[in-house]
């Protein structure tokens, strides 16, 4: 599949708002909304459109604590690898799992509510999952930046 500067125009426009409607978007890009509408499908059925996501303020919420969990596995077994993955997968808190090179295996970003709540789930979940070995956390001062719009090169074409 090749992606053209109209489908890299729409990707973009998608990142800066989901809820674009296809009419709105056909007069970004400049096509009519049939067209418009059969590359945005184009473009989900080969998943690179993956989901639509509304983006939340934690902190309106009251999930005002975030910390970054650098860890190590004990083992780097594949069963073990797997059993850490399927475990971190049900802890709703940890909003993101990394596996990483150097002295970690694997970053947690965590979002709570406050220091009490995350202790809660070192101790309570965290500290359950008998893979893990060494941990060392950091705690989020503040997000000066948090974007999710891919660094696309939107002057050339890009072939999948």
């Amino acid at each position: 599949m090749k992606l053209d500067l109209i489908d890299l125009k729409i990707l973009k426009s998608l990142q800066n708002n989901s809820k674009i409607t296809n009419i709105e978007l056909s007069k970004v890009i400049g096509l009519s909304a049939a067209p418009t509408l059969g590359r945005v499908q184009k473009l989900e059925k080969a998943g690179v459109l993956k989901s639509y996501h509304a983006v939340i303020n934690n902190t309106k919420l009251g999930l005002g604590f975030t910390a970054l969990i650098h860890l190590s596995l004990v083992k780097q077994k594949t069963g073990a690898v797997a059993s850490f993955l399927e475990q971190i997968q049900t802890i709703h808190e940890v909003q993101e799992c990394l596996q990483l090179t150097g002295k970690f295996d694997y970053q947690l970003r965590v979002i709570t509510n406050d220091i009490p709540s995350f202790e809660k789930i070192l101790e309570e979940k965290l500290g359950l999952i008998e893979e893990i070995g060494q941990l060392q956390t950091s705690v989020v001062i503040a997000v000066k930046k948090n974007s999710r719009i891919a660094p696309l090169n939107y002057k050339k074409e890009i072939i999948l």
